[in-house]
């Protein structure tokens, strides 16, 4: 009760019937078709991994360029900062010997009764951080400037 076996078809041309030769040159095209399409395959792929390593080596680039920009911009803004802590601490020296010597003057006026033009000392801008402290003027764009 063994079934029958069919001889076992190797695919290598071995059987070399009239019918085989047609069914051989397609499976030779097919094949050589694959091997091509296979190797424009990797050739895109190479490509592609290629273009992929150029993109990430101009962004470590970029990416470089601007953590520079960056450092030196916080350099800058430290620097900035500090010029503007020692610009308030002379300004509130300023306005503590003006009024020590409006008060000076306030005492000379009312011992000589002698009217002398005291002027107010200017309210600090830094009083009051949230008030612009010129008025605003509206910005003007040249028309010219947008033209091509």
């Amino acid at each position: 009760m063994a079934s029958p076996q069919r001889p076992a078809s190797s695919g290598s041309g071995s059987d070399m019937g009239p019918g085989n030769v047609g069914i051989d040159e397609r499976k030779r095209k097919r094949m050589e078709s694959n091997r091509l399409s296979a190797q424009r395959s990797r050739m895109k792929k190479q490509k592609l991994m290629e273009d992929l390593i150029g993109q990430v080596t101009e962004l470590q680039k970029a990416n470089v360029g601007l953590v520079e920009n960056i450092n030196s911009t916080m350099q800058h803004y430290v620097e900035m900062e500090s010029r503007n802590n020692v610009l308030k601490a002379q300004m509130m020296e300023l306005t503590d010997r003006l009024r020590s010597l409006n008060s000076f003057l306030q005492m000379a006026e009312e011992v000589s009764d002698i009217a002398l033009n005291i002027q107010e000392i200017p309210q600090s801008p830094m009083e009051h951080p949230w008030q612009v402290p010129f008025p605003i003027q509206p910005i003007l764009a040249n028309v010219d400037a947008f033209q091509c």
